[in-house]
């Protein structure tokens, strides 16, 4: 490995992405470059213009296996240490299974598991002691969710993985934190509303994205496997522990 830090931030251009670049920006955390991923370089390129350590801005489907591949190629041409990870690329659909288009929920898949898992294995190799890796799960991975069925999964696939990794990549002195947050007000709900409604009770508890970021920034340098934001969401995770899921399913 070289002697460039770096942090890797996917969802970048938007919602906790973009707090986590600017948070990183503001801790002083010694890095040379962040490299900050998604499909909206316009939006990567302003970004760069509200920090002071320089940002790599990569425009990418991180779905598309030439796109990964050139990620791939810039890690093994530069060899960077990656000091962070950080996963936040994701999306969700609201409706029932059975009336929303097939491929929108087989994408959810596609983003949400499939390319977190393949950009988590290719960059592990250039992590090293102390190094963190930050994945955006949910709320939704405690327990099934009607209407948000594929989403639900997605993020019960995140949560699992993750906490696995931490335990085999203990000895290393790698630590994986899985972020479980509750609704965020963020352009992800913007986007999820386009296929139904979002329900009152989770309008009501939406948090704020900067605070989620600072608790699981610090979660995760605590060496935390799963980073849960606010007493309602722990709450929840509680009573998802306590109770039969079947019980649950028709008040969420």
């Amino acid at each position: 490995m070289s002697d460039l830090k770096i942090a890797i931030v996917t969802g970048a251009s938007s919602g906790i992405g973009r707090e986590f670049v600017k948070l990183l920006d503001k801790e002083l955390m010694s890095l040379d470059e962040i490299w900050v991923i998604a499909r909206r370089e316009d939006r990567l390129k302003a970004l760069a213009k509200e920090v002071g350590t320089k940002l790599v801005p990569i425009e990418m489907d991180i779905t598309s296996k030439e796109a990964v591949g050139v990620l791939a190629y810039l890690l093994k041409e530069k060899k960077p240490a990656v000091k962070l990870l950080i996963n936040c690329a994701g999306f969700g659909k609201i409706g029932k299974v059975a009336e929303l288009p097939a491929e929108g929920q087989l994408s959810m898949v596609k983003v949400n598991c499939l390319a977190l898992t393949e950009l988590t294995l290719m960059v592990l190799p250039y992590m090293a002691k102390k190094s963190r890796i930050i994945q955006m799960a949910s709320v939704a991975a405690f327990l099934p969710q009607p209407r948000f069925a594929v989403y639900a999964a997605t993020k019960s696939y995140v949560l699992s993985f993750s906490r696995a990794l931490n335990k085999e990549l203990a000895d290393t002195g790698i630590r994986v934190t899985a972020v479980c947050p509750g609704p965020v007000k963020t352009e992800f709900f913007d986007l999820a509303e386009q296929t139904g409604s979002i329900p009152v009770y989770k309008k009501i508890v939406m948090a704020d994205p900067e605070k989620v970021v600072r608790k699981a920034f610090y979660d995760s340098l605590a060496g935390k496997d799963m980073s849960v934001y606010g007493s309602t969401m722990k709450a929840l995770h509680v009573l998802t522990k306590i109770l039969p899921h079947k019980s649950m399913l028709d008040f969420i």
